[in-house]
């Protein structure tokens, strides 16, 4: 049964015009009621408080490219260069590595990821120069181990899951395509691949995205300017929130209601003209949804 367009309320709202070379990595703290966010070529982590929009960032040596809140423990699990780590941002102190699952691929850095309901941390690596197909997928348990489930990308992005869990998907942005797999929650394992849904020429590419309460897929467009909200089953097109921006990297649900959208913008890439044409390229937006999104998953370690 296909689904109903969601309902936009208004026009997205530049919250932070931080300048972010690779805004990415939005993430809902339902335990803090802030927004994380990441620049991952700076290195930054930053932190929104939209109560008295209060902001605060934090900067490593390295870049940080994706994150979620952990379950038993204060603070985050994060992806760093090279692969998991964990991170407390009320502590002074460096990320400290838990695993490094890529020595031989010097050529990469880990991307996007997010933890799936049984609170394993599923990240994707990435060739630095987006374009050979080193990047794979992994699968990272609150035990320490880590399994490597696909292989092959150029840049990876996602993943996000079907309100079900019976569907993964996944994005191979370079290729401009999202792969859906058959997901078995119960054992964490993914089988069946294929093309769920392919942007054409001129339409962007597909990089972060996530999941409503309502099962309705919504996907930053790389050079889209714009997030577009999808069908599950179909892929069709149900609603399309463009940005004063053409690089837009990522979107995720929060506040009190789950009902604002966040959405990360990039700067990287953009030539002088454009730069000057987009002002607000690498800032963090917000807009009102007329239905909310899904609480961000906690990683179980």
């Amino acid at each position: 049964m296909a689904l109903s367009a969601p309902t936009i309320l208004g026009t997205p709202e530049c919250l932070w015009p931080a300048d972010a070379a690779l805004g990415e990595g939005t993430v809902w703290s339902q335990r803090e009621q802030v927004l994380y966010w990441i620049d991952i070529l700076e290195g930054r982590l930053h932190r929104h408080d939209p109560r008295g929009g209060e902001r605060r960032s934090w900067q490593f040596d390295e870049e940080i490219t994706a994150l979620a809140e952990r379950a038993e423990a204060p603070g985050l699990i994060v992806t760093m260069r090279r692969g998991f780590a964990l991170f407390d941002p009320a502590l002074d102190a460096a990320p400290r590595y838990l695993h490094r699952p890529e020595p031989e691929r010097a050529g990469n850095r880990f991307n996007d990821g997010k933890c799936d309901r049984q609170g394993r941390f599923w990240a994707g690596s990435m060739d630095f120069d987006c374009q050979a197909p080193t990047g794979a997928l992994y699968r990272f348990d609150a035990d320490g181990s880590c399994t490597r489930h696909d292989d092959g990308f150029a840049v990876t992005n996602g993943p996000t899951w079907s309100l079900d869990e019976r569907t993964m998907y996944f994005n191979a942005t370079v290729e401009g395509c999202i792969y859906a797999y058959d997901f078995d929650a119960a054992a964490g394992t993914v089988r069946n691949k294929r093309v769920w849904l392919r942007f054409g020429e001129g339409e962007g590419l597909p990089d972060g995205m996530t999941t409503d309460a309502a099962g309705r897929l919504w996907i930053a467009r790389w050079g889209g300017h714009c997030v577009s909200c999808h069908d599950p089953e179909s892929g069709a097109e149900l609603a399309r929130i463009t940005l004063p921006a053409s690089q837009v990297t990522d979107c995720a649900f929060g506040g009190e209601d789950l009902c604002t959208l966040y959405i990360s913008t990039a700067r990287t890439g953009l030539s002088d003209p454009a730069l000057a044409a987009e002002p607000l390229a690498g800032g963090l937006f917000s807009v009102r949804i007329g239905s909310p999104g899904l609480p961000a998953a906690l990683f179980a370690g």
